[in-house]
Parts: structure tokens; sequence; C-alpha cells
């Protein structure tokens, strides 16, 4: 059985010493299509769109900085300890999602505090946009040939060239493509149905299948913890089942309490 051989080079663009990544273009257009969603919500709600600079401000910082402490701290903790400036190096790949995510809402509790808006409310919104925006940086994963899947036989297995030659789970695709389907079924709800005035159900359905689908596909995704290889669970399992747990009650507490 033939499979798709994929072997993108990862330099987009190099012109007179300016490189472009595929990567770097894909994480750029996460941040930018993540911005333009909270910026509509903002023009449907007749919220202050002048704040969104400063909410995007705190979600970049939020997100690489958590992202890169949850790679370190989660996947590579004796490395880095080890060798602790390569922590900086955030241009040698290493950002974990699950660090992402706690980023992401520490850093709007903190700009919530100064745009005066109460913080379910603007999570709700905030879980909208990160959906499109995880799509993007999946697809950014594919472009690296990074995140990749166990080796299989089913049909529409990938050869990642740059890696080997064995038919493999295209592991980012999976995920890429749950995230894309859950940010439009996320918009529709949050348009046509009254949940969201529903403080933290829509954070909470978000939480919950993110999360509960990305346990799934870790089955057939490459273990990337050095340490956890032989555990029954990766870590990646074991990072998700907190947020499920989180999501879920962040999700049935505002039918329970009726506000």
């Amino acid at each position: 059985m033939e499979h798709f051989v994929w072997n993108l080079d990862p330099v987009l663009l190099s012109f007179m010493g300016l490189t472009i990544h595929w990567y770097g273009l894909l994480f750029a257009t996460a941040i930018a299509t993540g911005f333009m969603v909270m910026k509509r919500m903002y023009a449907l709600e007749g919220l202050d769109g002048e704040s969104l600079d400063d909410l995007l401000i705190y979600s970049v910082i939020g997100i690489v900085v958590g992202a890169r402490l949850g790679h370190v701290f989660f996947y590579e903790p004796e490395y880095y300890l080890s060798n602790p400036l390569m922590i900086l190096a955030i241009w040698k790949g290493g950002l974990a999602s699950h660090g992402g995510t706690i980023g992401m809402i520490l850093a709007m509790y903190f700009y919530k505090r100064k745009a005066q808006i109460p913080f379910l409310f603007l999570m709700d919104r905030i879980a909208i946009a990160t959906g499109i925006f995880c799509f993007f940086v999946r697809m950014a994963n594919f472009a690296n040939s990074e995140i990749i899947g166990i080796p299989t036989d089913k049909p529409w297995a990938i050869i990642f060239e740059r890696i080997d030659l064995v038919p493999r789970h295209p592991a980012q695709l999976y995920e890429a493509f749950t995230y894309l389907g859950l940010f439009i079924g996320m918009w529709l709800l949050y348009r046509f149905t009254n949940i969201k005035q529903k403080q933290g159900a829509l954070l909470g359905l978000f939480l919950a299948l993110v999360y509960g689908s990305r346990y799934l596909i870790e089955f057939v995704k490459v273990r990337q913890a050095e340490f956890a290889q032989d555990w029954s669970m990766s870590v990646g399992q074991m990072l998700s089942i907190p947020f499920v747990i989180v999501g879920l009650l962040l999700f049935i507490m505002p039918f329970i309490l009726k506000r």
C-alpha cells in the first residue's frame, strides 16, 4: 500500500538574510485569527474594542510563557534544570498546550482586572477564539513534521520523511480538525443559543471537549516525555484529566445554579 509522503521544507521564504518559517507564519495566523474572532464578538456585544490591543499582548505573553514552561517542567525537566539557559531557546522548539492553557488563564485574570470585565464572561469568549487558534497551531506542527503519531497501516497514514519512512497516524491533523470542528460548533452555539448567558458554560465545554479529545488522540501519538515511556498513561493524558473534570464542572454548574 502506498502512503502519502510529507516532507515540507520548514523554510517558507529566505531573502536577503530574512528567513520565514512555515511554523512562524502559521503561529502568527493562529494569533491573528483568534484576535479577529474576539474583535467580532466584541463588536456584536457592543464592548470597547480599544481594550483588545491589551488583550492581544496579555494573550501572547500568557500562551508563549505558559506553553514554554509547561514543556520544560512537564516533559523535559531534567534536561532544562541542568541547562537553564536553554529554557529561553524557544526557537529550538518545545511548547506544551497544557502549559499554554494555564498561562492563558492567568494572563486573562490580570487582563480582566484592567479591563473591568467579569472573568468567566471573558473566558467564555476566549474559549471560542482559542479553538481556531489551536487549529492553526496544530497545522504548524504538521508543517514541521512534529508531534507525530505511532506507526500504522491505515490507508490514511502519512510518511513523515524528515523523521523516517514509516507510515504513521497524522496525529497533528486529528487534533487540528477536531479543534476546527469545536470552534465551528461553539461559534454556532454562541450566535444562535442563549448559552453565552450561562457564564462558564462555554469555557467548560471547551476544556472538556479539547482535553477529552486530546486524551483519546494521545493513544496514537508518539510519547514525548522520555521518563514516562513505560507508564500506563502518557504525560499528556494525565495532564488532560484535570482539565476535563474542571471543564465538566464549569459546564454543569451554570445550569444547576440557573444563572
